[in-house]
């Protein structure tokens, strides 16, 4: 199956079929990632990455593919590893060309997804609850006071700037402690 129809695939929402044809270039990623030092499960863990920022990009509405899905796999798959195995040089980061530093920005931005996702998952469930309501429902203050039991509104949406407070403080922990 070709990269246009696989694409088609997406936009009518049958992505599982999609990534069942994606998953035929799983073979030649493995390939990649036991050539450089890394396991079988390794190669498995790094092409659900792939795939994952893949995923994510697809739903962006100025997304374009400028390269087959093989290409685009094979190298987001091989930034991947790289900042896995933490072996970026200065040069090797210079000398990007253009579709390389658009994968590497997206290994980037998932990243700090994932450690969005993280700092939110480790906040009380109270502020979960705080923030899904407001942010998921986009149920109003006076909604939520009802709802959580808040004497107020005005107690409703100081109780969320808290929970936000504490969910930026331990994402700005957390990507410290990844960049260092």
């Amino acid at each position: 199956m070709n990269d246009q129809k696989i694409l088609e695939l997406f936009k009518k929402g049958q992505r599982e079929k999609a990534f069942s044809k994606l998953y035929g270039l799983y073979p030649k990623i493995e390939t990649l990632i036991v050539s450089k030092g890394g396991s079988k499960q390794d190669a498995s863990d790094v092409f659900q990455e792939a795939l994952i920022i893949l995923n994510r990009n697809l739903e962006k509405s100025d997304f374009k593919l400028t390269a087959s899905f093989y290409t685009y796999l094979y190298s987001v798959s091989r930034f991947v590893w790289k900042d896995i195995q933490k072996k970026f040089s200065k040069q090797e980061l210079h000398n990007l060309n253009e579709s390389e530093i658009e994968y590497f920005h997206s290994i980037l931005e998932e990243k700090k997804y994932r450690l969005a996702e993280d700092a939110f998952l480790e906040l009380g469930a109270r502020c979960q609850q705080l923030l899904h309501l407001f942010y998921n429902k986009a149920m109003s203050f006076k909604d939520i006071a009802k709802s959580m039991g808040f004497k107020s509104e005005k107690i409703a949406k100081n109780q969320k700037y808290k929970c936000l407070l504490k969910a930026k403080d331990i994402f700005k922990t957390r990507l410290r402690a990844v960049q260092s």
